[in-house]
């Protein structure tokens, strides 16, 4: 959390002023962040399956997937959307697919995923590919971005390590939005009403859900 002392800062409350902002900032994504949550998570297992399935079919259905050549994609915790449908798709029509890799420092990269590649859960809980091609996120065509919540403006929040903001932050000094498209999915019932994005956050390119 950012702190600014009091003094010297216009007459001495402009520090106090500004702090209480980010407090309340803080505090209402981390109340939208639970809703995103308990929503996920309060499916059944049917539901959750059944919602994947129509998620997926709409990704692999869509005009950005038909197109790249590059995908990235995240592989599933078990309360999330379950992209392997999405992953085996792209194996089919021969498109090279890479999943995210969390680094020391909150950094994140990819690397190349293969129906023959091992992998082998890291530090952060996440099947991760074992000594396999990394690629620049520049490089990309897609990102399967996973979204704990999301509004109407594709304004999207996530679990709050801001691996993905980072990663794609050179996408905030784009005139238009070439590559890579980050399309965020998501069960309906994590949408909420609005999300007022912070400066460093980047505004997914569209949102899948099973709505």
């Amino acid at each position: 959390m950012l702190w600014f002392e009091s003094d010297g800062i216009g007459n001495g409350t402009g520090g106090k002023r500004l702090l209480f902002s980010v407090e309340r900032a803080y505090g209402t994504v981390k109340k939208l962040r639970a809703k995103g949550l308990d929503a996920r998570r309060g499916l059944s297992v049917e539901a959750r399956t059944t919602a994947s399935k129509i998620i997926c079919e709409r990704v692999i259905a869509s005009r950005e997937f038909y197109s790249c050549r590059t995908i990235a994609c995240y592989l599933p915790m078990p309360d999330e959307v379950d992209t392997l449908e999405i992953i085996e798709r792209a194996w089919c029509a021969n498109k090279r697919v890479f999943v995210p890799i969390l680094r020391k420092r909150r950094n994140m990269s990819f690397c190349r995923l293969t129906p023959d590649t091992t992998l082998v859960r890291s530090d952060f809980g996440i099947w991760e590919p074992v000594d396999s091609e990394e690629i620049s996120p520049r490089r990309l065509d897609l990102v399967v971005t996973p979204t704990v919540a999301f509004d109407e403006n594709r304004n999207r929040i996530g679990m709050g390590g801001g691996y993905y903001d980072r990663c794609f932050a050179f996408l905030r000094n784009r005139q238009q939005w070439l590559r890579p498209k980050l399309a965020g999915i998501a069960f309906a019932s994590q949408k909420v009403e609005k999300i007022t994005p912070n400066p460093w956050d980047i505004r997914l390119y569209r949102i899948f859900t099973d709505a």
